[in-house]
Formats: C-alpha cells, structure tokens, sequence
C-alpha cells in the first residue's frame, strides 16, 4: 500500500522508492541527544514564576503594554533564556529534552534550519527494536521527555516501537511537527503522544507554496491542531515541566510580520487560546536560506518581531517568546557528525 501519512499523499510504496520526504520505509535517525534549546518548559525545568526570565518577560511585556496602549496581559509571553544553551557531551543524568532528530521531511521549508538532514542523507537506519532501545537510553540519561522531531513520515513505526517499551516509557513523549500534518494521523499518534510541540507556519496559501510547496499548508495545519488539542485539552506542568499539553509554535519570517498577525487571530477566533500555550519565536536564521529568495536573506527586524508580539498580547495569549538575538544558528544541533551513539 503506499504512503498516505502526511497531506501529500504521494501514494509511493517507500519499500521500493522514496517518497517526496526522501525517505524508504526504514526509520533514519539523524541525530539523538539531550537537547536544551527547546521551550524551557519542555527542557530546562524553570520555574513558572519568579525566574529571572519570567520576571525580564513581565518588565518587557509591561513596557510593550504602555507603548501601545493596551493592559493586564503581562502573562502572555515567557522568555526562553539565554542559559538554557549548556553542554550535553556527558552522559550522566543531566536533564534536557531527549530529542530524536528523524531523517527526511514531509514539508521541506526553503529556509530549514535542519536541511542538513532534511534531504536524508545523513543518518543511520535502525529496526523499531531499535528506535524503542533508544528512548530508554534517552530516558535512563535523565531526559525529561522523548522529543520526536520531524516524525510525521514514520508515524507508523515511531507507534510500533513505543508499543515495545510503553510499560517501561515513564516521561512523556513530544510530537515535534512541522504543522503539516493529517488529521487522521494525528489521531493515531494520541494514543501515544502526551505532548505536542506544533509549527503554525503560515496563513496565506501563496506564501506556503512559494516557500514549502504546500498551498494547503494551513487548511491541514489548522485541522490537525484542533486534533491536537481533543487529544491533550489542558497543559499540565509540574516542578517546571510540561507532562501534557499543546504548544503552537510560530516562527515570524522576514517580510511576513502580517501573515503572522492573521494566524494569531484566525486561531484566537476558532480555538481557546487559554487550551495551549504560544512560543513566538524570533529564530529565524538567513544563512540557511538560498540566494534566490532574496527577499529572505536577511534578520528579521525587531519591528517586526515586536509588532506581532504585541498582537499576541493584545489578544491574551499565554506561552513563551524569544530575545531578538535568538537569530543565530548556535541553536541548532551539528548534524555533520555521526550520529550520538546513547
């Protein structure tokens, strides 16, 4: 049967060719680590309150409030910290988010900022035997959780090995996605995913196809979250960590500070905002980015990133964002060497 996992449908029997992900039927991992770059709430334990980011994201959101205007909405944004970035060589028990940084890509972003593995080039095949070895080896290393980072093209298997290891699994596992996702496969990962880390990537189907090849990027995306959020309605967070919940991830792209806004309020209308949390980020890096999209070759602007932030203030949403200096490649894994031997 070919493979109907992800919006394109592309039908390919993977145990003969490859789909538009680039991969065959075998799990390819291409990297597995403790990851502390994530949302602090996924993998540094920070305290909710009190922290020396909440308390610099209150004074900032204050400030944002006065200059525009608005009030008491100073909840609605928590710095993702500096000193979260801390070394993951060792192998004792140390924390961090227990990412799984699969091969291929069922969207295939122009501005990826892990193209390195996106084409599936780099990686190892393993057996579901295999993968499942890994998450205990993540967990018994003091992962707080198992993050599947770009699962959705081995969705199928991904469910297969925790089936090994489920009694045996005691931290939540993280659906790191693109956003690109079917609403059916979504409901078959919930039997298994306590947390899901989403992209909400784009509004305007012009801009999806020009920059992912996917004019119905957002028709899927929005379905797929409203999934999300039946299967995991409340974000649960103890001693600093989420163990269930939905986190809606945006990055804002240079140029598109208006896409952004509409994504913002066409969410805010069709969901409940108070459901999930928002982590607006600032990331964006140009130096992954072909030339020919010039109109991508550079920073974002603080304009730009504060305009929305605003927006996101404005209407009450409650989550996380980034400083403007977040944009720099220091936060992504090196995918040149082999991959981490747990």
């Amino acid at each position: 049967m070919g493979c109907m996992l992800c919006p394109r449908r592309c039908g390919v029997d993977r145990s003969v060719t490859k789909g538009f992900c680039h991969m065959g039927d075998k799990v390819k991992v291409a990297k597995a680590m403790l990851h502390m770059w994530e949302e602090p709430s996924i993998s540094t334990r920070l305290p909710e309150k009190n922290d020396i980011a909440h308390i610099e994201a209150k004074k900032l959101c204050k400030k944002q409030e006065s200059d525009a205007g608005s009030a008491d909405n100073t909840r609605a944004v928590t710095e993702k910290s500096e000193n979260t970035r801390v070394s993951v060589d060792k192998t004792e028990k140390q924390g961090g988010s227990g990412a799984i940084f699969f091969s291929g890509c069922s969207l295939g972003c122009v501005y990826c900022q892990n193209r390195d593995i996106r084409s599936g080039d780099i990686g190892d095949e393993i057996s579901e035997e295999e993968l499942a070895k890994k998450m205990l080896e993540l967990q018994k290393m003091g992962a707080y959780n198992i993050n599947l980072v770009t699962p959705t093209h081995f969705a199928d298997k991904i469910a297969a090995s925790v089936s090994i290891i489920r009694d045996k699994l005691k931290i939540p596992i993280v659906y790191n996605t693109s956003g690109y996702e079917l609403p059916e496969t979504i409901e078959r990962v919930s039997e298994f995913v306590d947390i899901f880390l989403t992209d909400m990537k784009y509004f305007s189907p012009e801009v999806s196809a020009k920059y992912s090849f996917a004019p119905d990027y957002y028709y899927y995306a929005k379905k797929s979250f409203g999934k999300m959020l039946e299967a995991q309605p409340k974000v649960m967070i103890k001693d600093g960590l989420m163990k269930k919940g939905v986190i809606m991830r945006h990055l804002v792209l240079p140029g598109l500070r208006k896409d952004s806004i509409k994504i913002l309020e066409d969410v805010s209308i069709n969901y409940d905002i108070s459901s999930f949390r928002l982590s607006l980020m600032s990331q964006y890096t140009s130096s992954f980015c072909p030339d020919k999209y010039g109109e991508l070759k550079r920073k974002i602007t603080t304009f730009e990133y504060q305009s929305v932030l605003e927006r996101a203030v404005e209407i009450g949403y409650d989550g996380y964002m980034q400083d403007i200096s977040s944009s720099t490649s220091l936060y992504t894994p090196d995918f040149s060497s082999q991959t981490q031997k747990l």
